[in-house]
């Protein structure tokens, strides 16, 4: 009989969780996260350890779904522990994987925790399995570090502490407690998921060909999590170098090695919650950069865009665009696709506009602005500014009362408008287009 893992169990608790008195268990109904649960409110009952509670997501992928709900509901009510059941939706966009968007739904649901602590089933044989799985997929440092057993996500914090346990340890556990639990069927299918054929085939391979396999493994996440965290620390200090009010400085970026400017880019689009594009896609786009092109790189969440020796980012934004849109001279403007800003300086509107009522309206077309040589269209101030083509349907006019062009902020105010001396001169600062298009 192997020892209790009870008690290795509490020896993994870190000092940074002291004072966390209640957590709350990702309960599947499954053999590891039934062991967690069981182990945990052990430690409750017989040590004085945290409080439980449990969260249960209930995908409705399987047929089995409401019984291992209701399995769930039963476990919990023996031992005592509060179960908060979410039912989700699963939506596959793109070439999105029906396990990364169950994934991404189960953390959505872990992220709306009552609780600062969330409590992971996951052990020794995930970590192998994750581990060679991102290798498989070419992942860098951060995905080969594959799972830590405590970090800090979405102001709570995830801790895993049976990643030194061997899925072996759990099932014996669950026998000699007698534990009851649900089996998942697509753990079987070898053909259509491939951590199932990395664990049902690959994996158990290699451990009769190399001893101590998961711990190489486990050594090797560990070295790669150390190689990470000096990246981030590094892509830390070249984001307080280049980045300014969220946007990247071209002059300082393009100053750093090719592979800092990558990584850079990568950290930036984690701090702004984006998806990490595909390798091939970076490229080509640090390359347009630095060629002097009209760079783009798409994204789910949005796109980044060259413009002004500035790369900004301009997210996906759902519903129309707000205009017409009433605003006075000298007084910010904050909608969900931009700000119009107000700057002091050479060439704006009178003082005197800051009484008058003017519109932000969409531009309809045979709109032109009186400059000193004559008329000029939006488009040629557009194109003459480098304005990207993707922003310029949603780049806002400004209109008097009157219904008269005034100005197109940020490019031009209208010469029988313009101030003699200093004026309030419109800055339009993009933040985001509709999903949909504008058209």
């Amino acid at each position: 009989m192997q020892p209790d893992l009870l008690h290795a169990l509490i020896q993994t608790w870190p000092d940074t969780l002291s004072g966390h008195c209640h957590l709350e268990v990702a309960l599947s109904g499954g053999l590891d996260s039934m062991v967690l649960l069981d182990l945990l409110c052990r430690w409750r009952d017989e040590h004085g350890g945290p409080q439980v509670s449990a969260i249960h997501v209930h995908h409705g992928i399987s047929q089995q779904a409401d019984a291992w709900l209701v399995h769930c509901e039963q476990q919990c009510a023996q031992r005592g522990v509060v179960l908060r059941a979410e039912r989700v939706q699963l939506h596959r966009q793109g070439g999105e994987s029906l396990e990364a968007v169950a994934r991404h739904a189960r953390y959505s649901a872990f992220a709306r925790s009552p609780q600062q602590l969330v409590v992971l089933a996951h052990h020794a044989d995930d970590q192998s399995e994750t581990a060679l799985l991102q290798l498989l997929r070419g992942g860098g440092a951060k995905a080969l570090a594959a799972m830590p057993a405590l970090r800090q996500w979405q102001g709570k914090w995830l801790w895993r502490p049976l990643l030194s346990f061997g899925r072996a340890q759990l099932a014996q556990y669950a026998r000699q407690r007698a534990l009851a639990w649900v089996e998942d069927d697509s753990n079987s299918d070898a053909a259509n998921y491939l951590r199932n054929y990395l664990r049902l085939t690959t994996l158990p391979a290699l451990r009769q060909r190399i001893s101590g396999l998961d711990a190489r493994l486990a050594r090797s996440a560990a070295q790669m999590a150390d190689a990470a965290s000096v990246l981030d620390e590094m892509a830390a200090l070249d984001a307080g170098h280049c980045l300014s009010d969220n946007r990247l400085q071209l002059p300082a970026w393009q100053a750093l090695s090719a592979a800092r400017q990558r990584l850079l880019l990568l950290h930036w689009l984690g701090l702004l919650g984006w998806a990490a594009p595909a390798p091939a896609a970076l490229l080509d786009f640090q390359r347009a950069v630095l060629g002097g092109e009209a760079a783009r790189l798409q994204i789910p969440q949005g796109q980044i865009l060259r413009y002004r020796q500035q790369l900004i980012p301009v997210a996906w934004c759902d519903g129309p665009l707000p205009w017409p849109l009433a605003c006075q001279p000298g007084v910010r403007v904050v909608t969900p696709f931009g700000t119009l800003e107000w700057v002091w300086q050479r060439g704006g509107l009178p003082a005197a506009c800051t009484q008058e009522t003017m519109w932000l309206r969409t531009r309809e077309g045979g709109e032109s602005l009186l400059q000193k040589v004559g008329r000029v269209a939006p488009k040629k101030l557009f194109q003459a500014h480098a304005v990207p083509a993707a922003l310029r349907e949603a780049w806002p006019l400004l209109h008097n009362a009157a219904g008269e062009l005034v100005a197109i902020p940020g490019l031009g105010v209208s010469s029988t408008c313009e101030a003699d001396g200093d004026g309030w001169w419109p800055l339009w600062l993009p933040a985001a287009l509709p999903r949909q298009g504008i058209f």
